[in-house]
């Protein structure tokens, strides 16, 4: 009797696991379906821009050129098949991380010998095949951006729009400070965690294919190292704007010393915020969407100083 007991208890225990397993994967399936419904439902906008020869760059980075090597008319009758199959191909030349868009690698900026965490930036690059290639600094490299800020909520703090009421671009000696961003956030009604990634619109986006030699000028609105700070202070993890440099050109501080790039300085290599240059925000300036999930996938260049990116935002189709 006692076995039989024991031999019903065992089945009913092994049921009720067996039912409790079956509903939470019935529950994951609900959730997993619920997750693709949400995401295939979600408007997508392209934050990036077209690239050619007549791009604007700026002026230390190789230009960019692109050739076919090899064309349809070229490649018929390559494999002895009657001319049916052709093909083409591309050799293409330009510095990897400066186009439009463009993301930092935490190891492109170093301060006073030293990259981001104190890593000698001279050792980290004396292999000259990439950032940590030397053995030294490999986390560095593009290769390791983090994978959970390939997708990541996303703040956009539509400066130019809050400052001129209307979708004309900053002037081009215009410094965005600490102050600009905070009321740009307090009255688009929006809110900075820590880890947000946070776009600043410029409106400079604008000039990137109109008038490119205006895009790359000496003077162009930026962020200064006033609305850095706000940034470090918010415990951001990837900023990025509308402009060639993202920080305000030109890119010198004078206080408390002579400072060339500060800011890049401040972000990189100093709090390892990443840094996205280039953005196409006119679209989401217009709808006012400043809330979503931005889509930044670097190509995963093994040491590599950057990264050419076709950027995205995902928010809600309702």
């Amino acid at each position: 009797m006692k076995q039989a007991m024991l031999i019903l208890f065992m089945f009913l225990l092994i049921s009720c696991s067996s039912l409790a397993s079956n509903s939470k994967e019935l529950s994951k399936s609900k959730q997993t379906e619920k997750f693709i419904t949400l995401v295939s439902q979600a408007k997508t906008y392209d934050l990036s821009h077209n690239w050619d020869e007549n791009s604007p760059i700026a002026s230390v980075n190789p230009k960019y050129s692109m050739g076919l090597n090899a064309t349809h008319a070229d490649t018929r009758g390559t494999f002895g098949d009657n001319d049916q199959l052709s093909f083409t191909s591309e050799i293409m030349q330009w510095s990897g991380h400066h186009g439009g868009p463009t993301i930092d690698a935490l190891g492109h900026i170093g301060r006073d010998g030293l990259l981001y965490g104190g890593v000698d930036a001279a050792q980290a690059t004396n292999d000259r095949r990439g950032i940590g290639r030397s053995g030294v600094g490999s986390d560095l490299g593009i290769d390791h951006y983090p994978v959970n800020l390939l997708s990541n909520r996303t703040v956009l703090l539509d400066v130019a729009r809050f400052i001129n009421g209307d979708d004309t671009p900053l002037a081009a000696d215009f410094d965005i400070t600490a102050s600009h961003l905070k009321r740009t956030a307090k009255s688009q009604g929006v809110k900075i965690k820590k880890g947000d990634t946070v776009f600043i619109r410029t409106g400079w986006g604008q000039y990137f294919a109109n008038s490119p030699q205006q895009y790359i000028a000496e003077h162009a609105a930026g962020v200064g190292v006033s609305g850095a700070q706000f940034l470090i202070k918010a415990g951001v993890s990837v900023v990025g704007n509308d402009t060639l440099t993202f920080e305000k050109r030109p890119p010198i501080a004078t206080e408390p010393s002579f400072q060339v790039f500060p800011v890049h300085m401040m972000l990189l290599a100093d709090n390892g915020i990443y840094i996205i240059e280039n953005l196409f925000l006119e679209e989401l300036s217009k709808e006012k969407v400043y809330e979503f999930i931005a889509i930044v996938p670097p190509l995963k260049i093994h040491g590599g100083t950057g990264s050419a990116l076709r950027v995205f935002a995902l928010t809600s189709n309702l």
